[in-house]
Order: C-alpha cells, then sequence, then structure tokens
C-alpha cells in the first residue's frame, strides 16, 4: 500500500465509520444502548467533542488497514469486510470487557452486544475501504 492509499483509506474508512456510527448508534440502537447503561452517571458529554470522536475514527480505519495490508495485491469486497469485522470485534471486545471490569459505564447485556455491532460496523467500513482503495493504487 502506498502512501496515497493509506492516507484516502484512514480518510475515507473514517468517514464511512462516522457515518454508520450515527445511524447505528443514534438513529437504530439509541434507546437500546441507553436502557443498558451502568449505574455511573453524567458519563456522556454533551455537546460531544466532534473533534476526538474523528480521531478514534481515524485510528479505527487506520487499525482496518494494518489487516488489510497483507491484501494489498489481492484486495477483494469479501476480504475487506472479513479484516474489518474482526478489527471492529476484536477492538471492542477488548475495550468493551475492560471497561465493564473496571467501570459501571455499561452493563454486561451491553459488554455482549456491543462489540456484536461493532462487528458489523466494521466489516461494512472494511468492505468499503477494499472497494475504494485499488482506486487510488
Amino acid at each position: 500500500m502506498n502512501t496515497k492509499q493509506w492516507v484516502v483509506g484512514t480518510i475515507g474508512g473514517a468517514i464511512v465509520l462516522f457515518v454508520l456510527g450515527y445511524v447505528i448508534f443514534e438513529t437504530l440502537l439509541g434507546d437500546f444502548y441507553a436502557a443498558n447503561g451502568g449505574s455511573a452517571t453524567g458519563v456522556e458529554r454533551d455537546p460531544q467533542i466532534m473533534w476526538a470522536v474523528a480521531v478514534g475514527a481515524l485510528a479505527y480505519a487506520a487499525l482496518i488497514l494494518v489487516a488489510l495490508r497483507s491484501h494489498a495485491g489481492s484486495l477483494t469486497v469479501a476480504c475487506g469486510m472479513k479484516a474489518g469485522a474482526a478489527v471492529g470485534f476484536l477492538l471492542w471486545l477488548c475495550a468493551d470487557f475492560t471497561l465493564y471490569g473496571i467501570t459501571n459505564i455499561n452493563n454486561l447485556t451491553l459488554t455482549i452486544v456491543d462489540p456484536l455491532v461493532e462487528l458489523v460496523r466494521g466489516g461494512i467500513t472494511g468492505a468499503a475501504i477494499a472497494a475504494f482503495l485499488p482506486k487510488f493504487a
């Protein structure tokens, strides 16, 4: 992967993650996430710090690109989906269970469901990156 592909893949992937995050976590599952918070109160920011969310999305997209690096010569949408799904699931399985173990932010139900939701979000993002990345070779 060349530098142009890394930049385009990271930025494009971050945009996909950002849009999917809004659709999934605000529109489709917002009530579920609100109902399954832990006992901690006052932990959500209002308004959110969007530059920090963007940095997180850029890092997430970069992780997916690291997973895709070994497929650079034969990158397919299916490969992208598998790699993105694995990254999303493992990243959030790690984060969610660690946070569950040390904080009261989420209950166990949300801790189990969130990595599965991220498997889908990461998979869609990986597929999108794989679809547009070869155009910038």
